[in-house]
C-alpha cells in the first residue's frame, strides 16, 4: 500500500498563548512618504517610465496565447508572481482564475509558466493544481498563494497553499529543468522544537502551541515568501524565508525546502498582517511586513542570529501590498508600496543601523503595480514581476544603478 503524503498532527495539550494586535508605539524612527525629496520623486518618474518602456512579457494566459494555440482559455485573474532566469528561460509562478475576474480561492489554479529569454511568445503553461483536483484521496477545495524556489541546478520547487478536508496545507512539486517535467506532489513539514507536523493550519497551531510560542490571530491561507537567502551553519546550509498565516508572521529556515523550521517570531507587540519579506545578510535577518489598515505603515526590523535579539522597529509609510528585498552591488534595498498600489518605493537599508535607512525613490507608476518581486534577469540587470489590476502578471526589466547616487 502506498504511503500517504499526509501525516497526522502531533496534537498539543497546552493552551494557546495569544498575542493581541497592537499599534507599535516604541519605535526607532518613522520614514514618511513626505520625506521623499524632489530628487527622489524625479528618480521615481524615471523609474516608472523605464518599467513601462522595458516591458518583457505578460505571463498569464492571454487572448494572444489562446489564438496562437499555446493556451486553452483566457485567465481573467492572475496574482502573486515569482520569476527567475535559468539557462536561457524565464520561469514564473502565480495563481489564476480562468472563470471570472476575481481573486477567489474557490476557482483558482496554481501555475508555472515559462518561455525562452529571446522569445516570450513561445510561452508554455503548466497547471500544477486546480480546485476540484484530487490528491491522495482528498479533494482540493481551494488554491491560493503560489511561488517557486530553486532546489538545485536542475530542479525548482513549485510551492503553493491549498485546502483539502477543510485544512489549508503548503504543497510542493519538483519541476526538472532539463526535461521540463513535473514530479510528485508532496506536503511541506513545519518544525517547532522537536515537533514536526504537516505544514498546515492545524499542524502549525499544534506545533506552536506545544512549544508555547505566542500566536496572533491565524486565518485564511498559509504563505511562504519566495525570496531565497542562504546561510552556512554548523549543521548545514539553510535557506531562510518568511512565513505567515493571517496576523501571525515569522522567520523560517530549511535545508531541503521540504521541512521548514521556525526560527523566531517578533518579540514586540505589533499589528502585522500577511506577507513578511525577509533577507539574511551579515548574520542578521532583515524583516519588513505590512500592518492592518489604520496602523502607521509597515515595520522594518532585523533579527540578530548570534545575539538572538530583535532591533527596535522602524515604521515605514506603506499600504496593503507585498514587499521585497534585493541585494544590489553590496547594498540592501526594500521595494514596497509607500502610498497605494499605484506607487513603488525603494528604500536603501542601513544594515548597521536600520534607523538610518533612507528613501532612494518614490514612483507614481503608470499602471497599478503591486506585489512586486525583484530578481536578477541577466548579469547585473534586474527585473520586477508585479500584478496589474489582478489581470496581468507582468515582467519588466530595469537598471537600479541609474537611480543610486
Amino acid at each position: 500500500m502506498k504511503k500517504s503524503i499526509f501525516t497526522p498532527d502531533r496534537v498539543a495539550t497546552e493552551e494557546f498563548q495569544y498575542s493581541e494586535r497592537t499599534v507599535i508605539e516604541n519605535y526607532a524612527r518613522r520614514i514618511r512618504v513626505d520625506e521623499a525629496s524632489e530628487k527622489a520623486i524625479q528618480k521615481g518618474d524615471a523609474f516608472a517610465r523605464e518599467i513601462e518602456e522595458r516591458f518583457f512579457a505578460d505571463f498569464e494566459k492571454t487572448p494572444e496565447m489562446v489564438a496562437a494555440g499555446r493556451a486553452d482559455k483566457i485567465d481573467h485573474m492572475a496574482h502573486v508572481g515569482t520569476f527567475a532566469v535559468i539557462d536561457g528561460y524565464v520561469y514564473t509562478t502565480y495563481y489564476a482564475n480562468s472563470t471570472y475576474h476575481a481573486e477567489d480561492p474557490d476557482n483558482q489554479t496554481a501555475r508555472l509558466a515559462y518561455c525562452p529569454v529571446n522569445n516570450p511568445a513561445e510561452m508554455t503553461y503548466v497547471d500544477v493544481q486546480s480546485v476540484g483536483d484530487e490528491l491522495d484521496g482528498r479533494k482540493i477545495q481551494k488554491v491560493y498563494d503560489t511561488i517557486f524556489m530553486q532546489r538545485d541546478e536542475d530542479t525548482i520547487f513549485v510551492m503553493w497553499t491549498a485546502q483539502a478536508d477543510n485544512n489549508y496545507y503548503r504543497f510542493y512539486c519538483p519541476f526538472t529543468l532539463s526535461t521540463k517535467t513535473l514530479g510528485e506532489i508532496g506536503v511541506h513539514r513545519f518544525r517547532v522544537g522537536d515537533i514536526v507536523n504537516d505544514f498546515s493550519v492545524s499542524g502549525m497551531k499544534n506545533a506552536l502551541c506545544a512549544n508555547r510560542t505566542l500566536i496572533k490571530d491565524m486565518y485564511s491561507d498559509i504563505g511562504i515568501m519566495q525570496k531565497q537567502t542562504w546561510r552556512d551553519e554548523e549543521d548545514g546550509r539553510y535557506c531562510y524565508s518568511g512565513a505567515y498565516h493571517g496576523d501571525f508572521t515569522c522567520i523560517i529556515k530549511s535545508r531541503d525546502l521540504v521541512e521548514w523550521e521556525l526560527v523566531e517570531v517578533p518579540d514586540f507587540k505589533n499589528d502585522s498582517q500577511w506577507e513578511n519579506a525577509t533577507y539574511v545578510y551579515d548574520n542578521k535577518v532583515f524583516y519588513f511586513v505590512r500592518q492592518h489598515t489604520g496602523s502607521s505603515g509597515g515595520f522594518l526590523t532585523c533579527f540578530d542570529l548570534k545575539t538572538r535579539r530583535w532591533a527596535k522597529p522602524v515604521i515605514i509609510d506603506d499600504c496593503q501590498s507585498r514587499s521585497d528585498f534585493i541585494m544590489y552591488k553590496g547594498g540592501l534595498y526594500l521595494f514596497h508600496a509607500p502610498i497605494d498600489r499605484e506607487h513603488i518605493g525603494i528604500v536603501k537599508i542601513d544594515t548597521d543601523d536600520i534607523a538610518k535607512s533612507e528613501i532612494v525613490l518614490q514612483a507614481k507608476m503608470h499602471t497599478s503595480c503591486f506585489y512586486p518581486y525583484v530578481n536578477y534577469f541577466e548579469g547585473e540587470e534586474l527585473a520586477m514581476i508585479y500584478t496589474v489590476e489582478r489581470k496581468h502578471m507582468r515582467l519588466a526589466r530595469f537598471d537600479l544603478g541609474k537611480y543610486l547616487d
